[in-house]
């Protein structure tokens, strides 16, 4: 692999914000994959990343490995190859893999009702709810009818009682809705329910102990100094599913009534993303903390053996996760999105790789998905949060990039 090198770029002239300094991108990347530490390095100087990872493996070994910026947002200490970020939703992708691992060793039926494991979710309607419903956005409880303070959505116990005690907004397994917050609850107890332990720890000693992972659901207290700060940064007007008031899942945001406001709102007042008690809460669709490296190894271990690990999915659980749930107009999103049991599918909403590649994308920009046909897994976390919520310009500029390597 190359060594460390210096990456510049010139953005456009704007009469408002001074043209950035070149940017040291830090790491290396194998022969022929240069065209993504070139796209990473334009990341910092035309699509305002301040702080930020990338990580790339092809049949379970590196390829890229880079890391460029600030630590925190707001602060000059550099990002280190080791620094960890929030990677919001991603997270999504992490617990959708726990429950297809309780699956394919038994002990999770995807289409058993969720009251089989869970009587309590019975309740208000929801006793014909799958599984496979809950996972993949289609359980019908995007949203609280009186929604959670920070403290009673990390407080164990809480949210479920919630989303139990919660009517449907529409039949379960008749249509889908992305189920911004609530998805936390729901697998988070489901997972409780099965195996006597919180989702959080099953990770922890079934797929990042495994793996050897800087990944986390529930911030150990001894790690808290591997955390970045994040916070929002500006970007380019392109790009993305923006909660802004424009078209029509952001003019949906603007409507305090509308199932998209009601979803991402269901915890209010919004939390401190960077407190401790946050990074230390469980919050399975929301809140997981992970580096560039950790998320590409693990997905990388999902579709084959990694250096020095194991495989996850054996073949049939791989071709399930694949497997398309959930199609069309989103409920939430209000744009047609794609959904396995779990994880994000390749489509408008969310481009990956490929039609084969599967993930999730985290809201500001953050990103993890495996492609198996071309045998490649990516992991992108930043401090740098944008108005994004599934297409962030910035990871698809890396996308871009590996789609061009494998091509070329």
């Amino acid at each position: 692999m190359n060594d460390t090198a210096e990456a510049t770029g010139h953005p456009a002239p704007d009469e408002q914000d001074p043209a950035p300094e070149p940017v040291a991108v830090h790491g290396t990347v194998a022969p022929g994959y240069e065209p993504v530490r070139d796209a990473f390095a334009r990341n910092f100087a035309q699509l305002g990343d301040r702080g930020a990872a990338v990580t790339v493996h092809r049949h379970g070994t590196p390829v890229v490995d880079l890391w460029a910026g600030t630590r925190d947002h707001d602060s000059t200490a550099p990002w280190e190859r080791d620094t960890a970020q929030v990677v919001h939703s991603v997270t999504k992708g992490v617990s959708a893999a726990a429950l297809l691992l309780l699956h394919q060793r038994g002990r999770l039926d995807l289409d058993a009702p969720v009251s089989t494991y869970w009587p309590e979710y019975a309740a208000e309607g929801k006793e014909r709810t799958l599984v496979r419903h809950l996972l993949a956005h289609r359980a019908g409880v995007p949203v609280l009818d009186r929604p959670l303070t920070p403290d009673e959505a990390g407080r164990p116990g809480t949210g479920a009682a919630a989303v139990a005690a919660q009517a449907p907004v529409w039949e379960p397994g008749t249509e889908h809705g992305y189920h911004a917050q609530t998805y936390s609850w729901l697998t988070g107890e489901l997972v409780r329910r099965v195996t006597g332990i919180t989702l959080g720890r099953y990770v922890a000693e079934e797929i990042a102990g495994p793996l050897g992972l800087d990944l986390w659901i529930g911030l150990p207290p001894e790690r808290k100094d591997r955390v970045g700060r994040s916070g929002a940064v500006s970007a380019p007007e392109r790009g993305g599913l923006r909660l802004r008031p424009r078209r029509n899942v952001q003019d949906a945001y603007g409507d305090p009534a509308s199932l998209t406001r009601r979803a991402f709102d269901a915890i209010d007042p919004p939390v401190d993303e960077n407190s401790p008690a946050y990074h230390a809460a469980e919050l399975p669709g929301a809140n997981g903390i992970a580096t560039a490296y950790a998320l590409s190894r693990f997905y990388a271990s999902l579709i084959g053996a990694v250096e020095q690990g194991p495989r996850l999915f054996a073949p049939a659980t791989l071709a399930l996760a694949r497997t398309v749930e959930s199609e069309g107009p989103d409920r939430v999103l209000v744009v047609p999105t794609r959904f396995g049991p779990g994880f994000m599918l390749h489509g408008a909403a969310s481009p990956l790789l490929a039609d084969g590649s599967f993930g999730h994308p985290g809201r500001g920009g953050s990103l993890g998905f495996a492609d198996p046909e071309s045998g490649v897994a990516l992991g992108y976390v930043t401090n740098g949060l944008q108005k994004t919520v599934t297409n962030d310009p910035r990871a698809q500029a890396l996308v871009r990039a590996v789609r061009g390597v494998l091509q070329g």
